[in-house]
């Protein structure tokens, strides 16, 4: 069983699809079927279920596609461990970032990366599925919130960071020291949506203390909230370094959340058992350094 047919296999299960997947792999619709075919007589059984023009994954296919990820990984890793011998060059690094630390936070931190590092590829994805994408091995290393203790992973903590209530600098509330849990609940909020990450956090402290929060609009973008705020629509809670590290929302103002605020604790992840590159090593140790300094 060699890669070349498990990525003919890997293509096949992402898309359900044999001739969108041959045209991704840029060989013949009927090369991959004999491909295929071929894998499936190694293996003894099918691996998908052909009903009409419609294909679905038998329990062969899923069990193979689960395994078919580390062997992938695996190959890439040997030859990742092995040009590291033979060049100089420090490679590529995959990380995955909540978008709103991508966005504010961390993409001026990239730009002085890439000067101290220059040999390194980096290439930052923005999603709220951070440990979705390391365990599947899409990237090398992601940053998120805490989860639990997996086994399968290396968990390395970033620090705690409380949530503010941000407000617009003509605002009463502007004025105040610090603000509860119970006067949040009264006021005109813009929100992530239900089911965001950053939304639950905060839904959740609410929820411990017998409230709930009401929005007048919601978003999926930290940039949209931060915009809406400016433009005297609501308020918005959010991570109290949301804005340090970025200009431009001088006419928003934060107040602590006392009662209890929420909080959220970052975690930097990466899978336990592959192979980490030096250029992974260094981007790493960065990222822990800066976190590290925010706290201080």
């Amino acid at each position: 069983m060699d890669t070349r047919n498990i990525a003919y296999f890997m293509a096949v299960f992402e898309h359900l699809h044999f001739t969108k997947a041959a045209e991704i792999l840029g060989i013949s619709q009927p090369t991959l079927s004999q491909q295929i075919r071929l894998l499936e007589a190694e293996v003894g059984m099918p691996l998908f279920d052909r009903i009409g023009k419609k294909v679905v994954a038998t329990e062969a296919g899923r069990l193979l596609h689960q395994y078919g990820i580390k062997m992938i990984q695996a190959e890439m890793d040997a030859k990742s461990a092995i040009q590291e011998l033979v060049s100089e060059k420090r490679g590529t690094v995959r990380l995955a970032v909540l978008p709103s630390d991508l966005d504010f936070q961390l993409v001026p931190l990239f730009v002085e990366f890439k000067t101290r590092y220059p040999h390194t590829k980096l290439q930052a994805f923005s999603t709220i599925f951070v440990r979705d994408e390391v365990l599947t091995h899409k990237v090398d290393l992601g940053i998120g919130l805490r989860g639990p203790k997996d086994k399968r992973l290396v968990q390395i903590p970033l620090g705690s960071e409380p949530y503010e209530l941000f407000v617009h600098a003509s605002s009463d509330l502007a004025k105040k020291h610090e603000i509860t849990l119970e006067e949040l609940t009264r006021l005109a909020l813009v929100m992530y949506p239900k089911g965001y990450i950053g939304r639950d956090l905060v839904d959740e402290v609410f929820r411990e203390q017998g409230l709930e929060l009401t929005t007048v609009m919601e978003a999926g973008s930290a940039s949209s909230l931060l915009q809406l705020v400016a433009a005297g629509i609501g308020a918005t809670i959010q991570p109290r370094e949301l804005l340090k590290q970025h200009s431009g929302w001088e006419d928003i103002v934060t107040i602590p959340i006392v009662g209890p605020a929420p909080v959220r604790h970052m975690e930097l992840t990466y899978y336990a058992d592959r192979f980490i590159s030096k250029a992974q090593h260094q981007l790493a140790e960065w990222l822990i350094e800066f976190f590290k300094s925010k706290t201080n």
